[in-house]
């Protein structure tokens, strides 16, 4: 009977979630505009000023967040209703005599925008035409949210174990297990039981962190529904704060073995980049994976719920559902492997920084 009704539970989310998948293709649009998948697909895995929530009557039922830009003539905070959905560089906004218009999500100034013709300037590389953001985007949005999350999951795990003295239970006993697993199956292995307490507190975090972000981004309504862990600029600073860690941290033989390697001295001028590059390639490697395998996984689902609406026809749903239903339960999985995986291979890194000689 628990495998039935847990059966039954697990369906039904998956089906809410297809549901709600279904909801992101019904973006405002005028009626002679053909759908694109492309623009469907970017929106949900790119950054945003303001969250879509649902349509109503035709009517776009939205959050707008705070836009907060460093101008020529200092600090300008506004919402995002200001620019009323555009994002095409159309709508003009005016704050304290400066204007400023919103293209594919980045903000510039308006006189300077309306000087670039060409297209290649409008990616957003042209910084001289741009006031410096620190808007409270979509992803900023989930970040905070998704360490407001940790925060009380952990706070409430404490309570409870002071509390009982017993085993534990509840969400204590839930996450137990987990920490003591990243203790004894990632850290200690990897770093060995001399050192590995003093990175636990950041492989826990980090483990959990890209876990919860995971999870948040196939969740795909309010507040959630964010691709973070799928943005390359998050995936990058994770594994630059991987990087700094096994850097600072690094002992006498890691460096040893860079610029002293176990070769004829005639080959060091060969093998100095090779060993150089090696420390930059093992971060870089950390920030694609995480990156291609989450963004991946949003591509093929929305792609799949495209299908749809591509071909106009409710004949071909029954083969999008079923795809889409397959995929969700595998991204469950996925977003647990790439917060194993991501962990597994920080402390890998991180003890090969900090080993003995004798290791080597």
């Amino acid at each position: 009977m628990r495998i039935a009704k847990s059966t039954i539970q697990f369906v039904a989310v998956l089906v809410i979630t297809l549901f709600s998948y279904s909801s992101f293709a019904n973006q405002p649009h005028s009626e002679d505009k053909e759908f694109s998948a492309t623009d469907l697909i970017n929106s949900h895995i790119g950054d945003s000023h303001e969250f879509h929530i649902a349509d109503w009557n035709g009517h776009p039922i939205s959050l707008y967040l705070p836009v907060i830009l460093w101008t020529e003539n200092g600090l300008k905070v506004f919402s995002s209703s200001r620019f009323h959905h555009d994002n095409a560089g159309v709508e003009i906004v005016e704050v304290d005599g400066e204007q400023f218009v919103r293209y594919k999500e980045v903000i510039y100034y308006a006189d300077k925008y309306a000087q670039i013709t060409d297209e290649k300037d409008k990616s957003g590389l042209n910084f001289a035409a741009r006031p410096l953001n620190f808007s409270i985007t979509k992803l900023v949005f989930s970040m905070m949210l998704s360490v407001i999350i940790l925060f009380l999951l952990f706070t409430a795990v404490a309570r409870s174990y002071r509390k009982n003295k017993m085993a534990p239970k509840g969400l204590a006993g839930f996450l137990e297990p987990l920490v003591i697993y990243v203790r004894d199956e990632i850290a200690i292995p990897n770093i060995g039981t001399k050192q590995y307490a003093k990175f636990m507190p950041y492989l826990l975090t980090v483990f959990f962190f890209v876990w919860i972000n995971n999870m948040m981004g196939l969740i795909p309504f309010f507040p959630f529904s964010s691709n973070l862990t799928g943005n390359i600029y998050f995936t990058f600073v994770l594994a630059f704060i991987t990087f700094a860690i096994t850097t600072l941290n690094a002992n006498k033989a890691y460096w040893g073995h860079i610029f002293a390697p176990p070769v004829p001295k005639a080959l060091y001028p060969i093998m100095w980049p090779v060993e150089i590059i090696g420390m930059f390639t093992k971060p870089f490697a950390l920030m694609i994976r995480l990156f291609a395998n989450i963004t991946a996984g949003h591509i093929i689902i929305l792609s799949l719920i495209s299908l749809i609406y591509i071909f106009k026809t409710a004949m071909i749903s029954p083969v999008s559902i079923g795809f889409v239903l397959f995929m969700s339960v595998l991204e469950m999985l996925v977003a647990a492997l790439q917060a194993y995986v991501f962990t597994l291979l920080s402390a890998l890194f991180i003890g090969q920084a900090v080993a003995e000689h004798d290791h080597h």
